[in-house]
């Protein structure tokens, strides 16, 4: 869930969307894109639709799918939304994947509830549908489910938080997501479980949408409302970053406790530069890898995958606290993404 860009040239884009006819041009616009990775004919149709195609997380879910697709004899159709929230962009990938005959759809839902009509109709077709990263609601909308679990991401570092501070009151921070996104939600409540909180131990809770310049904004003004905050969580590593920018700028960094999610290889460089305190690292590329066989395993022999797949979620610190199981971040940076 990073937000660092990494846009493709609009060279690149024309290329891609040529090399799609069969997705519809508006899904190569400005902001998202389409791409193959074709195998040559009579091979397997797979389609992969993505939140965007600038977040290196997806960036590197791309890049997953199509080495497995490649290993496997697939041909890997690929779309974004224009930007994090683009439900309608993401429906129009879905009737256009369905139009040009695949055999499956990986997708991380922008809009996990607004996202199931497109989906029941893809699935009312014999489309394969797995999501991945990220739930619909219901999670029962898709076939199938491969993905961190997120409320263990949440829960991981609210623990390590927890055994940090020692017995020290905690006045916590909350940067989260945006309001009902399943994700964000998950993270939320897991950190607060696992520190052993509720929402009224949150002193002041601000949406950061994920991005790191809305991170510093929230952490600006959630010190502010309460400046004795000790303990700030974050649902990524660039709200994370965005919200050490705030508190070293009032000389605070080295006093508040900042805990994330992701792993990404930035934000595993600022664990190991003391910028945030821990992270719960995932892993992007197995959940597509992971999906493109099973979509190549249906097309096969018509076995379908079922329920949620677990792809993994492991805690990074330098900092180790006793009772919390984790990895340091020369691990963190040989497995992190992006």
């Amino acid at each position: 869930m990073s937000r660092i860009s990494r846009l493709p040239s609009p060279l690149l884009r024309a290329a891609a969307c040529t090399g799609v006819a069969a997705l519809a041009l508006t899904a190569c616009g400005s902001g998202s894109g389409s791409g193959t990775a074709s195998t040559g004919s009579g091979s397997v149709k797979v389609g992969l639709i993505t939140k965007t195609d600038t977040n290196p997380f997806f960036v590197k879910m791309k890049e997953g799918a199509e080495k497995a697709a490649k290993e496997n004899g697939a041909q890997l159709s690929t779309a974004a939304g224009k930007f994090d929230g683009d439900n309608a962009g993401q429906v129009t990938a879905i009737e256009n994947m369905v139009a040009a005959d695949v055999k499956g759809i990986l997708i991380t839902p922008s809009d996990s509830k607004a996202i199931v009509p497109a989906i029941q109709k893809a699935r009312a077709k014999g489309v394969l549908v797995i999501a991945l990263d990220t739930p619909t609601e219901p999670e029962s909308a898709v076939d199938a489910l491969f993905a961190t679990d997120n409320l263990k991401a949440g829960q991981l570092i609210g623990e390590y938080a927890k055994a940090a501070m020692k017995g020290k009151t905690a006045k916590i921070a909350a940067l989260d997501l945006a309001p009902g996104v399943s994700v964000g939600v998950q993270r939320h409540n897991g950190f607060l479980k696992g520190f052993g909180a509720t929402d009224k131990d949150v002193v002041c809770a601000q949406d950061t949408g994920g991005d790191q310049a809305k991170g510093q904004t929230a952490m600006e003004n959630c010190l502010q409302k309460a400046p004795g905050i000790n303990v700030v969580y974050t649902i990524n590593e660039p709200a994370a970053l965005g919200a050490y920018t705030a508190l070293k700028a009032k000389g605070r960094e080295k006093d508040v406790l900042i805990l994330s999610v992701d792993g990404g290889c930035t934000g595993t460089q600022a664990v190991k530069d003391g910028k945030i305190a821990a992270t719960s690292q995932q892993y992007p590329l197995k959940m597509a890898a992971e999906g493109v066989k099973a979509v190549v395993t249906y097309a096969k022999d018509g076995k379908k995958a079922s329920g949620y797949t677990d792809t993994g979620v492991t805690l990074i610190t330098d900092k180790a606290q006793d009772g919390v199981t984790s990895k340091d971040t020369a691990y963190g940076l040989e497995n992190c993404w992006g």
